[in-house]
C-alpha cells in the first residue's frame, strides 16, 4: 500500500553515484533538446532559429508516418501534455511527450527513498498490526527480475526498431520522440488491417492499441476514449519548454469503437467502475491461514455491508511506492494489506480489490477505513523527476466522480483525503503515519478534472483561505529525496510551506505529534508539520503585508501570499471555535462513540486525544458532522454476519487541524459563519 513497500522494481545504486548519474543523465537530456536534430524532412521553427520546435516535430512526424497530426497530438496530450519533463522518465519509465517506456533504462537512473512509516495499516487497537512485510517486496523484485517487462513497458525498444533510430536518441531529443510515438500508431494501424486514413475517427483502435506498444490488441479503450474527448474538446497550453501547443477542437468527431469492448480482454467481475473506464477485478484474498507467530489470522480485508452498515465518507488518494506489477503481486497476499483500487500509470488502467461494500486495511486509521474508500496511484512521492501521465489523472478522477456520485461524497479536499491528510489514531502513532502521495501530487489539476476547481468563493478580507498555488511555477525546496539534507530537484509543488512569522528567513511552525521533544518541523519532503496543501481551507488568522496567517495546529502559521502570485483564493464557510469558559479543547484523530454506547461484548474504545489543543479565540474550518461509530469485525466472518458497528450519542466536528484533518466534539465548540 502507499509509503508501505520500497519499490522491487526500482533499483536503487549507491547513494553517492545514483543521483550524479541520474543528473548526468538528465543534463545531457536537456542540452540534446536544445541541440538541433538534423534528420531528413525537419525544419527550424521560424521563431526558434536553429532549433527544431515541438509543434514542428508533431508536423514533421505526423506527415513521415502517415499519421493524422491530431491524433498524434491527442495521444501525446494524454501521455504528457506535452511536457519533455527533461528527459526525466514518468513512474512507469516512460520518456519525451510520447511516453515511450523504457524500464530498464529509467530503473537504472531510478528509486525512492518514500516513507514507509511504522503505521499499522489497519490502525485498530483490537487486534495485532497489519504492515508491509520487506520479504514481500524482496520476492516481488526477484520474480521481476526473472522475466522482462512487460510490452507497455518497453514500447522505446518498438519504435527504435520501426524508426531505426537509437534508443537514447528517442529518450532524450523531442523530435525523434514524437517520431517514434508516430511510428507506433502507424504499425498498430496497419496490424489492425486499416488503412493509413487521414480522417482521425479510422484511428481509435490504433489508439487504444498504443499504451502497450502499438501491439495490434485495442486494449486500453478508455484512454482512447479520453484521447477522442481532447480531439473533440481541443487543448491549448504552454510546455514546459515555453511552448504553445495549440489543439483545435473538432467537436463533430466521431470514432467506431471495436464491436467488443476491448476491456473483455480483463474479467471486469461486476467491478464497480464507470463503463467508460478500463477497470478489472482482480480480487484480493479473504481467507485464512497462520501468521509468523503461530497463530490463527485472515485477511487481508473485513467484509462489510457498506454504505448500509457505515456511511462511506471519504475516498483516500495513495501512490504506491512501487510499480503496478509489484502492487498487484502484493495485494495478492492475505497477510498484507489492502486497498479498493489500483491506477496504472500509463494508461489510466484500473484494477478493483476489494467491493466497496466491504472494508479495506489502508489509511492506517480504522475509523477512516471503516468509512471510506482506498485508491492507489502507481508512482513514488520521493521522486520529483518522475511524473504522473494525464491518462492516470484523467481516470482516477473518472472513477473518483462516479464514486462520489454512487455514495453522496461532496468532492472537496475534507473529503478526498491524501493519505498524508488521515491523522494518527493516538498521540503515539501520529509520528508514523504515511505521507503519500505527497508535495508533488497536483491537487489543482485533479480537482479541475474531478469538475471541482479550486476558485474564490468570498471577497477580499475573507476569514478562510483556499490554499491555491500556482502548480508549475511554486518550487519550494524539498530536501530528503537522496539524502536527509540533499535537496530535491526543483518541481511544481501542491504545498506551501509554513512559517512561525512572516519572514521567509523565520523558522519553521512545529508539530509536538510528530517532534514530542519540540524540535522544528523541517523542509523534508516527508514532514508535513509545516505544510498546507492545494485545496485545503483554513481560518485566517492574521494578514501583514504579502503574507497571510492561518490557524494551524494550536498556533499562527505565515505563508508568503502576495497579490501578484498568490498562493490562496479567499473563500468562505463554516467554523468552529472553542465555546466560551474553555481556554482549550481537545482534539482527536478518531470519532468514536462514548463508553456507555458499547455493548458488553464488544471492548471500549478510549477517547485518547492527539497531542494538539485547540485554544480560545483559535478557529478552524469545519468539514463534516458526524455522530461517533466503531466497527468492530476481529473474525473471519465470509458471510459478514457477525460484525458490529457501535453507534453513540457522541457529536463530532471534523476540522482542518493542521495538513492532516482531526475530530473535535460538538459540545466543545461554537459554529462561526465566515459570512
Amino acid at each position: 500500500m502507499p509509503g508501505s513497500f520500497r519499490d522491487p522494481n526500482r533499483r536503487t545504486a549507491p547513494r553517492n553515484g545514483r543521483r550524479t548519474a541520474r543528473s548526468a543523465a538528465v543534463g545531457a537530456a536537456t542540452a540534446a533538446l536544445l541541440v538541433p536534430l538534423l534528420s531528413a524532412g525537419t525544419h527550424a521553427a521560424a521563431d526558434q532559429p536553429g532549433e527544431i520546435s515541438l509543434r514542428r516535430s508533431f508536423v514533421d512526424a505526423a506527415e513521415h508516418y502517415r499519421v493524422p497530426e491530431s491524433v498524434l497530438l491527442g495521444v501525446s496530450y494524454l501521455q504528457s501534455r506535452w511536457d519533455t519533463h527533461a528527459g526525466a522518465p514518468s513512474v512507469s519509465g516512460g520518456y519525451g511527450p510520447m511516453h515511450l517506456t523504457d524500464a530498464r533504462a529509467a530503473l537504472a537512473h531510478s528509486g525512492s527513498t518514500g516513507h514507509e512509516g511504522t503505521e499499522d495499516a489497519r490502525g485498530d487497537t483490537q487486534r495485532a498490526a497489519r504492515t508491509a512485510a520487506p520479504s514481500k517486496a524482496a520476492k516481488a523484485r526477484e520474480a521481476l527480475q526473472e522475466k522482462s517487462p512487460p510490452a507497455r513497458l518497453r514500447t522505446l525498444e518498438r519504435a527504435a526498431e520501426l524508426t531505426g533510430r537509437p534508443r537514447a536518441e528517442l529518450r532524450s531529443t523531442v523530435a525523434a520522440n514524437v517520431a517514434g510515438g508516430a511510428a507506433l500508431l502507424a504499425a498498430a494501424q496497419r496490424r489492425l488491417g486499416h488503412p493509413l486514413s487521414a480522417d482521425p475517427a479510422d484511428w481509435y483502435e490504433a489508439v487504444a492499441a498504443f499504451p502497450d506498444g502499438g501491439s495490434g490488441r485495442p486494449t486500453a479503450t478508455g484512454f482512447a476514449d479520453e484521447v477522442y474527448g481532447v480531439l473533440r474538446e481541443g487543448e491549448r497550453r504552454v510546455t514546459d519548454t515555453g511552448e504553445t501547443v495549440t489543439l483545435k477542437a473538432s467537436p463533430k468527431l466521431r470514432a467506431e469503437r471495436p464491436a467488443t469492448r476491448a476491456s473483455g480482454a480483463w474479467d471486469r467481475g461486476g467491478a464497480e467502475c464507470p463503463r467508460a473506464l478500463d477497470c478489472e477485478w482482480y480480487p484480493a484474498p479473504y481467507e485464512q491461514f497462520t501468521n509468523n507467530q503461530g497463530q490463527p489470522d485472515y485477511g487481508n480485508h473485513d467484509r462489510t455491508r457498506r454504505p448500509g452498515s457505515q456511511k462511506i465518507d471519504y475516498i483516500v488518494v495513495h501512490d504506491t511506492e512501487g510499480s503496478y506489477e509489484t502492487t498487484l503481486r502484493l495485494i495478492k497476499d492475505p497477510a498484507y494489506v489492502s486497498w479498493n483500487y489500483t491506477l496504472r500509470s500509463s494508461d489510466g488502467h484500473v484494477a478493483q480489490h476489494v467491493r466497496n461494500k466491504d472494508t479495506s486495511w489502508h489509511a492506517g486509521n480504522w475509523y477512516v477505513n471503516s468509512k471510506s474508500i482506498g485508491v492507489e496511484h502507481e508512482g513514488f512521492l520521493t521522486d520529483p523527476d518522475a511524473w504522473y501521465t494525464e491518462a492516470m489523472y484523467r481516470s482516477s478522477a473518472r472513477l473518483v466522480r462516479y464514486l462520489a456520485d454512487r455514495y453522496g461524497i461532496p468532492l472537496d479536499r475534507q473529503h478526498v483525503l491524501g493519505h498524508d491528510n488521515v491523522p494518527g489514531t493516538t498521540a503515539s502513532t501520529v509520528a508514523g503515519m504515511h505521507t503519500d502521495p505527497g508535495p508533488y501530487w497536483d491537487w489543482q489539476r485533479y480537482f479541475k478534472l474531478l469538475g471541482k476547481p479550486f476558485t474564490p468563493t468570498a471577497g477580499r478580507g475573507s476569514q478562510v483561505v483556499t490554499i491555491r498555488p500556482a502548480y508549475d511555477k511554486n518550487k519550494p525546496v524539498f530536501t530528503g529525496c537522496e539524502s536527509a539534507d540533499k535537496p530535491c530537484p526543483a518541481h511544481g509543488s501542491a504545498a506551501v510551506r509554513l512559517h512561525t512569522a512572516p519572514d521567509a528567513s523565520s523558522s519553521l511552525v512545529k508539530d509536538v505529534g510528530l517532534r514530542p521533544d519540540g524540535g522544528p518541523s523541517t523542509t523534508g519532503v516527508n514532514d508535513t508539520g509545516a505544510r498546507a496543501t492545494t485545496g485545503q481551507q483554513y481560518a485566517v488568522a492574521g494578514r501583514e503585508g504579502s503574507w497571510t496567517a492561518i490557524w494551524y495546529l494550536g498556533q499562527k502559521a505565515w505563508f508568503h501570499n502576495p497579490a501578484t502570485r498568490p498562493t490562496a483564493v479567499p473563500a468562505e464557510g463554516a467554523m468552529i471555535t472553542p465555546r466560551a469558559g474553555h481556554e482549550e479543547i481537545p482534539v482527536y484523530g478518531r470519532a468514536y462513540p462514548e463508553k456507555a454506547a458499547y455493548p458488553g461484548n464488544v471492548p471500549v474504545q478510549a477517547l485518547s486525544p492527539l497531542p494538539y489543543k485547540v485554544l480560545a479565540g483559535q478557529r478552524y474550518v469545519a468539514g463534516l458532522k458526524t455522530r461517533g461509530e466503531y466497527l468492530y469485525a476481529v473474525d473471519f466472518d465470509p458471510d459478514a454476519r457477525t460484525f458490529q458497528v457501535v453507534r453513540g450519542k457522541q457529536a463530532y466536528y471534523q476540522i482542518q487541524l493542521g495538513h492532516r484533518v482531526a475530530f473535535v466534539r460538538a459540545e466543545d465548540v461554537r459554529m462561526v459563519s465566515s459570512r
